[in-house]
């Protein structure tokens, strides 16, 4: 997960997420891309209705690439 707001504590939605789906994962520092946030496991569309339900993000703002 990427291109999330910079105000947004990555760490703790990384916990949340953890917790949630009951993987492992971790936050990368990409020069070209930021900060990215990749958990175990194929957690795309949980990922996607998670930052909806917590109103992190618009609908339209999500793209869930290989879907």
């Amino acid at each position: 997960m990427q291109g999330l707001n910079p105000k947004i504590n990555k760490k703790l939605v990384l916990k949340d997420l953890k917790k949630k789906f009951n993987c492992n994962g971790c936050i990368v520092e990409d020069p070209d891309h930021g900060d990215i946030v990749q958990l175990q496991g194929d957690q795309r569309k949980q990922i996607a209705t998670f930052l909806l339900e917590a109103k992190i993000s618009k609908k339209a703002l999500i793209k869930v690439h290989g879907s």
